[in-house]
């Protein structure tokens, strides 16, 4: 007869056990900590022998630099997947018209660089606007005559198209059986969207998506082209007030790589708890 398991909440427990020392052991391997010397060797020796007594005077336009790079990012992800939404649905399960002009507009999208686009809204729709008296007379010649609207509305654009082309495929990766199952259980056709179809496409996309993020946060720095202060238009003054080539740089690369970790980090939080 099989022996019960005098033990059932530790057994339960060894796994998760487990697989944190496979985790730590796996840090430890010689190569990686050796890497990991390198890395806090090089830190130090750049600490030490390069220049940085530049850097608390320009904290304060680095902030605000870092905080538009933020803006940008956040505010172009979140609306852009609002966009994108719609595109791949358009796409898998629309009209032909609105099927063929959200593949039309992804296509587009997708073939043309993202600065050549930026300068597009910015030089192009940017001047179309101040010919007209009525738009400069109004509220929204002072928003207009900015340059972050046509960098949000470029970086917006472009993750919409991207990421609609990746919704696409998550929803036309959906096993149909499902929702009709669904459909058989008696919901409408919006509960089969909101309960079984987006959840399933999401979570499908979640790690393409983490990709895209990243891909967004590193393209931001093209907004700088436009006149629009962000981190690195903050950083290119500092190198042509300061005469210094790679110590701003390198502060740079330091941030760029301190955002990239926490959204990874973060976005693998959410992948693993979007049900299946």
């Amino acid at each position: 007869m099989p022996v019960s398991d005098p033990h059932p909440i530790a057994s339960l427990v060894r796994p998760s056990r487990t697989r944190t020392l496979n985790k730590l052991s796996g840090l430890l391997e010689p190569h990686r900590l050796i890497l990991l010397a390198l890395f806090i060797a090089g830190v130090l020796a750049a600490i030490q022998l390069m220049e940085w007594s530049w850097l608390p005077g320009y904290l304060p336009k680095l902030w605000e630099g870092l905080q538009m790079t933020l803006i940008m990012l956040v505010s172009s992800v979140v609306v852009g997947f609002l966009f994108a939404l719609p595109l791949g649905l358009a796409q898998v399960n629309g009209i032909w018209p609105l099927r063929w002009l959200a593949t039309g507009f992804c296509t587009v999208i997708r073939g043309t660089p993202l600065l050549l686009q930026l300068w597009l809204f910015y030089f192009g729709l940017g001047a179309l606007f101040g010919q007209f008296p009525e738009i400069r007379d109004s509220w929204a010649w002072d928003y207009l005559r900015q340059a972050w609207p046509y960098g949000f509305i470029a970086l917006t654009v472009s993750f919409a198209a991207y990421q609609g082309e990746i919704m696409r495929g998550a929803f036309a990766g959906v096993p149909h059986g499902e929702l009709e199952a669904a459909e058989a259980f008696g919901m409408s056709r919006r509960k089969v969207f909101c309960r079984v179809w987006f959840p399933r496409a999401l979570h499908r996309a979640l790690p393409t998506l983490t990709g895209e993020i990243i891909l967004q946060l590193k393209s931001t720095p093209l907004v700088a082209t436009i006149t629009v202060m962000d981190l690195y238009a903050v950083i290119t003054q500092v190198r042509q007030t300061t005469y210094l080539t790679y110590e701003p740089l390198l502060f740079l690369v330091a941030v760029y790589l301190c955002l990239s970790g926490i959204l990874i980090v973060g976005l693998r939080w959410v992948e693993n708890r979007v049900p299946y």
